[in-house]
């Protein structure tokens, strides 16, 4: 191939290069220059209480390789499938119906008993993100198909550590500390507190209230507070706490919080201890937040990882989650594997 040609070829793939990434720049901005109202420090007001409830999964299905933005009739046919699946699972239940009677699997990753968790006590929200009128396949908009980057060496050793620590030589009821931090009412299961804030099953309701120094969002699943201090400087690195050390400042109209400083006992999706979180808090219409997040770990993750959602603006109040009032899920778990243990030690001295 002459010269010229590879000149041409290198061109077109420059330009292909170029073009994509403009393409996925596009579609992660916002569309118009609103202009949010103020505080009276005058700080772009993000206060109120917001919801991230959606049904676009955090990593995007395969079948749409790069596709970031869904058709008007894919959004269309998903958003009826999931209306179309509430009707059925919100029918009532026969009050004859025995455990053995329950389906196998009935949606939402319940199976058998569980089953009996039934679509009343769960609000995983009904419609797909929507940002500027795009619908997404996806929360996860880098790397560009939505996926997960694989893991470092280092992750995989770390995440078969935290497995083989969790079922430990009595399995996965020695102790609360083999719990998840969920059901022992640290924090809200999955990463409702963050950060990143990703949404869940139930509970994905926030409220922000915002001071000259601080930002305070609080997480109505488990109950969390996150303090964010404004133009302040992390704290030493063996200052470890839950949710990390927060600290925020201010771009233009967009709020960006950096976490680092997480308990290595918190992770997200195998994360470790020297994740670095960034988000940006965008008000980007009077009833939406664009909330973008990077997820930086080089000990774990072969490459950082981005994602969107969109926060609505909801007339929902907050309530507080009183994890462990009434809860006897943890006592009964604990006290259950102590009775089977028991039970074997009887076994074995006959």
């Amino acid at each position: 191939m002459s010269d010229g040609k590879l000149r041409l070829v290198a061109s077109a793939i420059l330009a292909a290069a170029l073009c994509t990434t403009t393409a996925l720049a596009d579609s992660t901005a916002p569309a118009t220059k609103y202009r949010a109202p103020r505080t009276a420090d005058g700080q772009p007001d993000l206060q109120g209480n917001w919801t991230n409830a959606t049904i676009t999964p955090f990593e995007r299905p395969e079948k749409y390789g790069n596709q970031l933005v869904l058709t008007e009739q894919e959004a269309d046919e998903l958003e009826r499938t999931e209306a179309k699946f509430n009707a059925t699972a919100d029918a009532p239940t026969d009050p004859n119906t025995k455990v053995q009677d329950l389906p196998t699997s009935c949606g939402r990753g319940f199976s058998g008993a569980n089953c009996g968790y039934n679509n009343f006590w769960v609000d995983p929200g009904t419609k797909l993100i929507n940002i500027n009128g795009q619908r997404r396949t996806s929360m996860l908009v880098d790397p560009p198909n939505g996926r997960m980057p694989p893991l470092t060496e280092a992750g995989k050793q770390r995440t078969a550590q935290r497995l083989a620590a969790r079922r430990g030589d009595g399995g996965v009821a020695d102790g609360p500390e083999q719990r998840s931090l969920g059901e022992r009412c640290i924090l809200s299961f999955g990463s409702s507190a963050g950060p990143p804030m990703t949404s869940l099953l139930y509970n994905n309701n926030y409220q922000i209230v915002q001071s000259a120094n601080s930002v305070v969002i609080l997480v109505e699943m488990v109950h969390d507070a996150r303090v964010i201090r404004l133009n302040s400087k992390h704290r030493p690195a063996s200052v470890r706490t839950w949710m990390g050390d927060s600290i925020g400042w201010w771009e233009g109209e967009t709020l960006v919080v950096e976490t680092t400083n997480f308990r290595p006992d918190q992770s997200f999706r195998a994360s470790g201890p020297n994740m670095k979180v960034t988000e940006r808090f965008t008000r980007i219409d009077p009833n939406q937040i664009l909330y973008r997040f990077t997820v930086e770990d080089a000990d774990t993750f072969t490459q950082p990882f981005s994602g969107e959602l969109a926060m609505n603006a909801t007339s929902d109040k907050i309530y507080e989650y009183a994890c462990h009032e009434g809860n006897y899920a943890l006592p009964g778990i604990l006290a259950g594997a102590r009775a089977q243990e028991q039970e074997a030690a009887a076994k074995a001295q006959k």
